[in-house]
């Protein structure tokens, strides 16, 4: 009923039949009949305008193809749940809602789904966001870090019931058993990429010696599938863990033919769960058959070394003499022999040496010295006390001298600010009057009116006044508003042309009759 209201049309001359509506009931009516009857669709377009969520956590944008465009809107919690976000020029699939938005007069698609629309758009996004990650760095082979050679503990995260977390057990197993710690995910579906980035999170979130070991390589594992299936695994989410992790970490996702971004960013890729096995740990037999071999090789180095250094033993010791202590202890008995004589001859000149300088340090030699040493410790001290009093005299002239200088160019500098001032203000003063007299209120006092229209811009003429405008006049002493009733009077004619005066030509100097004259009067 409503939508026939809307659509009827009215014959000339019956307008007065036609019931009233309002707005809000004539919108209210047309968000019923649009929903009615597009009440849900499955639209294909190029997403255009995407800016991403807005700070309510909605998501806007359009949908066109080469004829039209249609408005789009992504609440909050579906947003959370989609797999695969909407990118500025995805081609795409979505489904959902036709619905008005009144408050701009128009109508909107409420989207529940959204899908790439085909292989190639997932490709074109897939080559994009490539090339967006490796733009940050994240792909860059400087920030990879090294493989642990023999890892003691194994982080995989996969699906703990496929074949591939029994083919990678099983290789480890027939290499190098080492302790595995599997964190189960979900590999592919909506919630997968989450579960994939919150693992590897874990994993680097582990305390180092905890009760559950942090451990020292992290495999990521899923078998083959389509593109779609491995699609998780190109999520920006899952590629930014993958970087970010401090745990060296190899990628095994699909076959080897099969490339996802997460890939570019781990550390090192395996084409298989199985490789990425075999990456992880070394063969156990091999590793100690090497070291092994490489045992007898330092055995047999040092027996060689051993036997040249006993080789050089004996050859030294077959140079040395028979007795070498023979000649030293005879030489010992010799200097025995000497030694009592030679210390009663040192004590003798010592004493001679005693005996003379006593007799040198006689007491009236010595009170001789001390007296001429007072005197002259005497004459000195007189010399520094007349000195030290003509210094100080000098310093005390210097003073009284430099203080009449200070005081001299204080008074100066006062002068000199005081009349700068006066300048200055002379200056502001005539700034003042010189903007007073080019100000338009000026022309406002003798008389005349300024015309604004609603926008406070200035009317300069009687034809960009139109009827029903509002206008704003200004006199000297305010403000009047008006409203032009679009009636004007025909313009007056010109007044009657009046001879100009002569131009008498403008003095150069401020002086004479035919001098402009101060702006000032003065």
């Amino acid at each position: 009923m409503a939508s026939s209201r809307i659509s009827g049309e009215t014959p000339p001359g019956t307008a007065a039949n036609v019931p009233e509506w309002s707005v809000s009931e004539l919108s209210a009516a047309l968000k019923r009949t649009v929903e009615d009857a597009y009440g849900y669709v499955r639209v294909r377009g190029e997403v255009s305008g995407f800016k991403g969520p807005s700070p309510s956590g909605h998501c806007y944008f359009r949908l066109k193809d080469e004829k039209a465009v249609l408005e789009g809107v992504i609440w909050k919690g579906v947003w959370g749940r989609m797999r695969v976000k909407p990118e500025e020029g995805l081609d795409v699939i979505v489904s959902g809602k036709l619905t008005t938005f009144p408050g701009s007069s128009k109508y909107q698609l409420v989207i529940d789904t959204l899908e790439p629309a085909g292989v190639g758009a997932l490709m074109k996004l897939l080559e994009e966001r490539k090339k967006k990650l490796a733009a940050e760095g994240l792909f860059d082979e400087a920030r990879k870090q090294l493989i642990p050679f023999l890892p003691d503990v194994i982080g995989v995260v996969t699906s703990p019931t496929g074949a591939v977390i029994r083919d990678i057990l099983h290789r480890l197993a027939d290499r190098f058993p080492r302790r595995v710690l599997v964190w189960p995910v979900r590999v592919q579906g909506e919630a997968s990429a989450a579960e994939v980035a919150n693992a590897i999170n874990g994993f680097n979130a582990l305390p180092e010696g905890g009760a559950l070991p942090r451990p020292d390589l992290i495999i990521v594992a899923r078998g083959g599938g389509s593109l779609e299936d491995l699609w998780s695994f190109n999520e920006e989410i899952v590629v930014r863990a993958a970087a970010a992790s401090m745990v060296p970490l190899i990628s095994a996702v699909g076959h080897e033919t099969d490339i996802t971004l997460i890939d570019f960013a781990s550390d090192r890729r395996a084409p298989t769960p199985t490789a990425a096995a075999e990456m992880a740990v070394p063969v156990r037999s091999e590793l100690i058959a090497e070291v092994m071999s490489k045992a007898r090789r330092a055995f047999a180095v040092w027996n060689r070394s051993q036997e040249a250094r006993w080789a050089e033993l004996r050859s030294v010791v077959r140079a040395l003499p028979k007795d070498p202590l023979a000649a030293p202890r005879q030489q010992l008995d010799g200097l025995a022999e000497r030694l009592p004589r030679a210390l009663s001859a040192n004590a003798q000149i010592h004493h001679t040496q005693y005996f003379r300088i006593a007799g040198r340090l006689a007491p009236q030699l010595l009170r001789t010295n001390v007296e001429r040493r007072r005197e002259r410790y005497e004459s000195l001290n007189r010399r520094l006390n007349s000195g030290l009093v003509a210094n100080a005299q000098a310093h005390r002239v210097r003073l009284a001298r430099h203080r009449d200088r200070v005081v001299g160019l204080s008074e100066r500098a006062q002068r000199a600010t005081l009349a700068l001032l006066r300048q200055h203000g002379a200056r502001v003063e005539r700034a003042e009057r010189l903007l007073s007299a080019f100000s338009y209120r000026e022309v406002l006092k003798r008389g005349f009116a300024l015309v604004r229209d609603g926008d406070g811009h200035p009317l300069r003429s009687a034809a960009a006044v139109g009827a029903g405008m509002r206008l704003d006049i200004e006199f000297a002493d305010g403000r009047v508003g008006a409203v032009a009733n679009g009636e004007g009077a025909a313009p007056a004619s010109p007044p009657a042309a009046t001879p100009k005066p002569a131009i008498k030509p403008r003095s150069r100097g401020g002086e004479g009759s035919g001098g402009q004259g101060s702006l000032f009067g003065a």
